[in-house]
C-alpha cells in the first residue's frame, strides 16, 4: 500500500502536521496503546476459553477445570475492564489536547491575519471553524487512534485463534472479509463529500445568527422578524438534508458488513457443523471457532465506521488549515529598524492602494510635521478611511510609501510600528469586561492612577463612578449598557493610556449627538495635545483648527491647506463647507 494514501486519500502536509501533534503525547499514546492491547488480548482468550469450558467441563466433567476456569473468566473480564478505563482516559485526553493546541493554531493565525481577511470571511464562519469543524476533528483524532489500535490487535488476536483452532475453515471465513472492505472504501468518499457539505453549511448558519443577533435591532425596526425566521427555517433544511444523506451513507455500511459477515458464519456453521458430525473436530473447538469469529465481525465492522470517522474529520482538517496555511498579508522585514517613542513626522509618497481590481487611492502626497493635525476631507468613499488604515500596517500600499521620520513603515516590526499609533473610530469597540479592563487595553501594567487620570481627560471618571460597581462595573457585550457618548470616552480613555506619538481619529464624534459631542470633543483635544494627528472628519466645524486640510475626491488629494485658505481657493473644500452651511442652516 502507498504509504502516501491512507483510506482512499492521498496523505498531504497537513495531515502529517496532525499527524505530529498526535505525537506530542506519545507518552500517554503508548500508554493507550498497552490498554487497547490488553482489551483485545483478554477479547481474544474470551474466544478461546469456550473450548476448555465445553470439552473439558461438559464433555469431558473435569473438576478441577469447573473450579479454575471461572476464575479465569473473572480475571479476563478484569482486565478488559482496566484495559477499556485506560484507553478511554488516555485517547481522550490526547484528543482534548489536540483539539486545544489545534484552536490555539486556529485562533492564533487569525488573530495574525490582515483587515483584508476579514472582509473577505464572515465571523459566523470563522467561528465555526474553530468550534464545529475542530470538534469534529477531535471525534476523528480519539477514535481514529484508539479504535485502529484497538480493533486492528483484536483481529490479529482471533485471527491467529482460529487459524489455530482450524486453518481450513479459517481460511474461508476470511475470503468473505475483502468483499465486505470493498464497499466501505467506496462509501467513505462519499461520507468525506457530505461531511465537507455539512461544515459549510454550519458555517453559513453560525454566520447567519451572528448577523441576525448583532443585527437584532434592525430586524425589529423593520419588522423583517418572519424574514429572518425563513431565512433560518431554509438553513436549517439544507443542513438537514445534507446530515440526512450522510445518515444514509454511513447507515448502509452496517448492513453491508453484516450481510458479508452473515454469509461468512452461515457457511462456517455447514463446514464446521460437518467437521463435527464427521469427527474431525470437538463440539468445543467448533464453538470456540464459530465465537471467535462471531468476535471478529465486531472490529471489522467497527473498522468500516471508522473509515467514515476518518473522512469526515479528514473534511474537517481541510477546513481547519485552510485557515492556518493562510499565509499573512502583513509581515515583519527581516532586521526591522528600531522606532524611537516620540513625536514623529509622517510623509505619504506617492502612495496608490487598490482592493483587487478597484482603485482606492492614488498618487497621494502629504507630508504631515511632528505635532501637527492634519484633516482628511471629502465626500463618503473618497478614500479617506483607507488612507489613515494604511499607516498601522492594516493594508500595505499597492505602490509608493509611507514613511515615519523618513523610513519606510514596511522597514519596522509591525508591532513596534503599531505601539506608536492610537485610533480612536467612529463605531466604539470595547469587550465584555469591566470599565477599567477596557481603559487599560493594550496596557495591562497601567496603574490604578494611570488609569484614573486617563479617565479625568477623558472626561468619563464622574459617569464611571455613577456604576454600582465603579470601574468594575462590566460593561456587557460591545458596551452595550453604555450610551454613545460614554463609549466614546471609554475609548478615548483608552487611547490617551497608550500614550502613543500618533493618533487617528475616524470620524469620532459623527455618530454622535451635539450634547455628546462637545463633551468627547473636549476629551479629543486633551487627547491630541503634543500628538501628530490624523483626522477624518465629516463635520468641518470640526477641524477648522487643523494645521493642514487634505481634500480627498475619487481616491486623490485635489487641494491642501488650512481652513481659511481652502475657503479662499473656493473649490472642492468650498463646496463641501457651503454644502454643510446649507444643510444645517447655521454657520458649519
Amino acid at each position: 500500500m502507498n504509504v502516501n494514501h491512507f483510506f482512499g486519500m492521498k496523505i498531504k502536509n497537513r495531515h502529517r502536521d496532525l499527524l505530529s501533534l498526535i505525537k506530542k503525547n506519545s507518552g500517554r499514546l503508548i500508554l493507550a496503546a498497552g490498554c487497547s492491547l490488553l482489551v483485545s488480548a483478554s477479547t481474544t482468550a474470551m474466544g478461546y476459553l469456550i473450548k476448555p469450558v465445553i470439552d473439558d467441563i461438559f464433555v469431558n466433567r473435569d473438576t478441577s477445570g469447573l473450579l479454575l476456569l471461572p476464575l479465569v473468566v473473572i480475571a479476563v473480564f478484569l482486565i478488559k475492564g482496566v484495559g477499556s478505563y485506560g484507553q478511554e482516559y488516555f485517547m481522550n485526553y490526547v484528543g482534548e489536547d489536540i483539539i486545544r493546541r489545534l484552536r490555539n493554531q486556529l485562533y492564533d493565525r487569525i488573530q495574525d491575519l490582515s483587515l483584508a481577511f476579514f472582509q473577505k470571511e464572515r465571523t459566523g464562519t470563522l467561528m465555526s471553524r474553530i468550534t464545529n469543524d475542530v470538534n469534529i476533528l477531535k471525534s476523528m483524532v480519539s477514535t481514529a487512534v484508539t479504535s485502529s489500535l484497538r480493533d486492528i490487535s483484536t483481529i490479529i488476536g482471533l485471527a491467529a485463534v482460529i487459524l489455530y483452532q482450524n486453518w481450513r475453515m479459517a481460511i474461508l471465513a476470511f475470503i468473505v472479509l475483502p468483499a465486505a472492505f470493498w464497499p466501505v472504501f467506496i462509501l467513505g468518499r462519499k461520507v468525506r463529500r457530505v461531511s465537507t457539505g455539512c461544515q459549510q453549511a454550519m458555517a453559513d448558519l453560525n454566520a447567519f445568527l451572528h448577523e441576525t443577533f448583532a443585527g437584532n435591532k434592525i430586524v425589529k425596526a423593520f419588522g423583517m422578524e418572519q424574514h429572518e425566521k425563513q431565512r433560518f427555517f431554509d438553513r436549517t433544511s439544507r443542513l438537514f438534508d445534507l446530515e440526512i444523506k450522510g445518515v444514509i451513507v454511513q447507515a448502509i455500511s452496517s448492513p453491508v458488513m453484516e450481510f458479508f459477515g452473515g454469509l461468512g458464519i452461515a457457511f462456517v456453521i455447514w463446514y464446521g457443523g460437518s467437521e463435527v458430525i464427521a469427527g474431525k473436530t470437538t463440539p468445543g473447538t467448533f464453538m470456540s471457532f464459530l465465537a471467535c469469529v462471531l468476535l471478529l465481525y465486531d472490529p471489522v465492522k467497527k473498522i468500516s465506521r471508522l473509515n467514515n470517522s476518518i473522512q469526515r474529520g479528514m473534511a474537517a482538517a481541510d477546513r481547519v488549515f485552510d485557515i492556518i496555511e493562510t499565509p499573512p498579508d502583513i509581515i515583519d522585514p527581516p532586521t526591522p529598524h528600531e522606532i524611537a517613542s516620540c513625536t514623529h513626522n509622517l510623509y505619504f509618497e506617492n502612495v496608490s492602494f487598490s482592493y483587487g481590481d478597484q482603485d482606492v487611492l492614488s498618487g497621494v502626497n502629504i507630508s504631515v510635521n511632528p505635532g501637527e493635525v492634519l484633516a482628511l476631507v471629502g465626500m463618503s468613499g473618497g478614500g479617506k478611511s483607507t488612507l489613515a488604515n494604511l499607516i498601522p500596517r492594516f493594508y500595505d500600499v499597492t505602490e509608493g510609501k509611507i514613511l515615519i521620520d523618513g523610513i519606510d513603515i514596511r522597514q519596522f516590526a509591525v508591532a513596534d510600528l503599531r505601539r506608536q499609533i492610537a485610533i480612536v473610530t467612529q463605531e466604539p469597540i470595547l469587550f465584555n469586561e469591566t470599565v477599567r479592563d477596557n481603559i487599560a487595553y493594550g496596557r495591562s501594567e497601567a496603574t490604578e492612577e494611570q488609569i484614573v487620570a486617563a479617565a479625568r481627560a477623558a472626561f468619563a471618571h464622574d459617569f464611571i463612578m455613577r456604576f454600582p460597581s465603579g470601574y468594575d462595573t462590566m460593561i456587557g457585550e460591545l458596551g452595550g449598557r453604555l450610551s454613545g457618548g460614554e463609549k466614546q470616552r471609554l475609548c478615548i480613555a483608552r487611547a490617551l493610556i497608550k500614550d502613543a506619538p500618533i493618533l487617528i481619529l475616524d470620524e469620532a464624534t459623527s455618530s454622535l449627538d451635539s450634547e455628546a459631542e462637545a463633551v468627547v470633543q473636549k476629551a479629543l483635544e486633551n487627547l491630541m495635545h503634543g500628538r501628530t494627528t490624523i483626522v477624518i472628519a465629516h463635520r468641518l466645524s470640526t477641524i477648522a483648527g487643523a494645521d493642514h486640510i487634505a481634500v480627498i475626491v475619487g481616491g486623490h488629494v485635489v487641494e491642501t491647506g488650512s481652513h481659511e485658505t481652502l475657503l479662499v481657493q473656493k473649490g472642492e473644500y468650498f463646496k463641501l463647507y457651503t454644502m454643510q452651511y446649507a444643510t444645517s442652516g447655521k454657520h458649519a
